[in-house]
Parts: C-alpha cells; structure tokens; sequence
C-alpha cells in the first residue's frame, strides 16, 4: 500500500519518545511530522500540523491521553502505556489501537495496518457531509463547498459557502470536527476563521490567496493566508 500516514507521536517520558520515533521511522507506512513530551505543548501546537494519526502514551501529568483524545475530536489515536487498566476507555474513545509497553515493532506495525484500513476506508467513500445547520438537518455534496468561515454571531458556529455561493450555519461545529470529515487533500485551514477548498485556488502569495470565484462586484475572492498555517498550505497545494 502507497499511502503514507503523516504522524505525530506523544509522551512524558523523553526515552519512551526517543524509543517510539526510532520505532515509528522503521515503519515505511509512517511519517513522523513532530514528537512532544508534553501534553499541553502538544494542544496548543498541533492545529498547525496536517496529521492523520497521534500515537500517545496514556499515563502523563496534567492532561492524561484519554483526556487529549477527547480534545481532537475525531482523530485516529494508538495509545501506548505500561498499564492495561486503561483498555475500556481507550476503545471508547474510538481508538484504533492499544498497545501494551515494552512496544515491539511488529505490534505496532499492526496497530499501525489497522489505521490504514480505517483511513483508506474513510476515504474512499466519503462523498456527503450530514451536518447540523440552521435549516435543519442537511445531506451536503463536498464537491459542493466553496470555503467556511467562523460564524460573526457565535464562533463555536461555522458559514459554509457553496460553489453558488449559497451559504448556510452549520450548527456548533469546530473546525477540526469538520475538516476532519473532510478529505484532506482536498481542504485546507488558511488562517483562524477559514478554511479553503483547494480546487478553488487561482493565485496565492506569501500572505494572500486569490480564489477561481467571483463575488458580485465582477473580482476576485480573496483571503488572508496567515503564517501559522502556510507550511501546511504549501505542502497540499504542491500535491
């Protein structure tokens, strides 16, 4: 299988960590974009990275896993820990797999093929959104989005524009939550109340993008591109 799973790898314990990349770089299904050894660090940085898969220890001081993977709404998490107390919990949560300290290659490469199943799967037949709006329940086409913005009223709120440029709310929803329904190469966060699909990129420069779209004065859609997540742009729109 050619797909890659672009990684991120979590835990306290910095020889755990040195241990469990050196592990992760020996899997040619893998791709190591940052390690952290601290749950907090991890919070606040990791929007800023194009991920599809966290591997995180469970037992850490002040935010524990499980706890994390509450917080990313969706994401495919492998727990590893040195404690089997955790396994209700962490299949709970949805987790693709838990993995048992001392971690062994081949246990983890295990973890790691059921990863792929579930986001080749997913891939393959996402085609329509169910989403909460202020419509009531609506089935959306993803070919049919334009971009989202965060809500003027209430930013837990997103505005989704189609192609036509019809817009409707869609109710109490993150941007996380709803990229992460998304496929990835397709979508892209371009600064903190947007986000943008790819196809609808005419131009772009270090700080602006021009869209494909007009508005109704005859020019251009344009968008701020700002510097937290323009390597993450950079990187799709080489695709």
């Amino acid at each position: 299988m050619s797909t890659k799973l672009k990684c991120l790898l979590l835990d306290d314990e910095l020889p755990g960590l040195t241990y469990l990349k050196m592990l992760c770089e020996q899997i040619p299904e893998l791709e190591v974009i940052k390690a952290f050894n601290n749950p907090e660090t991890f919070l606040a940085e990791c929007n800023k990275y194009d991920f599809d898969l966290l591997i995180s220890d469970i037992e850490m001081p002040g935010i524990n896993g499980l706890q994390v993977a509450n917080l990313l709404e969706g994401k495919a998490i492998i727990f590893t820990t040195a404690y089997k107390d955790f396994a209700v919990e962490a299949y709970d949560l949805d987790a693709v797999d838990y993995v048992v300290k001392p971690i062994k290659k081949e246990r983890l490469q295990q973890a790691v093929q059921k990863a792929l199943k579930r986001f080749e799967t997913t891939k393959t037949i996402r085609k329509h959104l169910q989403l909460n709006t202020d419509k009531g329940k609506t089935i959306l086409s993803i070919d049919q989005i334009f971009f989202i913005k965060s809500a003027e009223t209430d930013s837990r709120d997103k505005v989704i524009y189609l192609q036509d440029l019809t817009n409707f709310v869609a109710k109490n929803y993150s941007f996380d939550k709803l990229l992460q329904q998304l496929p990835a190469e397709e979508f892209c966060r371009i600064n903190k109340k947007e986000a943008l699909a790819i196809k609808n990129i005419q131009f772009y420069s270090h700080d602006e993008i021009t869209a494909n779209v007009m508005m109704a004065n005859g020019k251009p859609f344009s968008f701020g591109l700002s510097e937290s997540y323009r390597p993450e742009f950079v990187d799709k729109v080489k695709l």
